[in-house]
């Protein structure tokens, strides 16, 4: 079992950024694939960055330039650095992590991130 623990959540004024941590642990075998995403009130989970154990990097068109996903994997942490923040931004963000063999998938309980205008 893997347990992903999410912080850095919180209020802040548009233009401002926030650091997400989101960390691993229990036991499982190796973390592969890790992401973040976010669900807005009333609006469906949608994927906002990912990255693989290569530090290979996606990210949703709304969020290119302005976040960083990044990933320790001795620790197995991922952080998404948010920048530039918009109103638009506003959902509560939650760690999703692929491991095992056979791969399955974990969430971690959301953070909320607020942006004011």
């Amino acid at each position: 079992q893997v347990q992903l623990v999410e912080s850095g959540g919180g209020l802040v004024q548009a233009g401002g950024s926030l650091r997400l941590s989101c960390a691993a642990s229990g036991s499982f075998l190796r973390i592969s694939a890790m992401s973040w995403h976010r669900q807005a009130p009333g609006k469906q989970r949608e994927l906002v960055a990912g990255i693989t154990s290569r530090g290979e990097t996606d990210y949703a068109d709304s969020v290119l330039g302005r976040f960083t996903i990044s990933r320790d994997n001795a620790e197995n942490t991922v952080y998404l650095q948010m920048n530039s923040l918009e109103p638009e931004d506003t959902a509560v963000y939650f760690c999703y992590a692929e491991h095992g063999v056979p791969t399955i998938g974990s969430w971690g309980q959301g953070t909320q991130v607020t942006v004011s205008s």
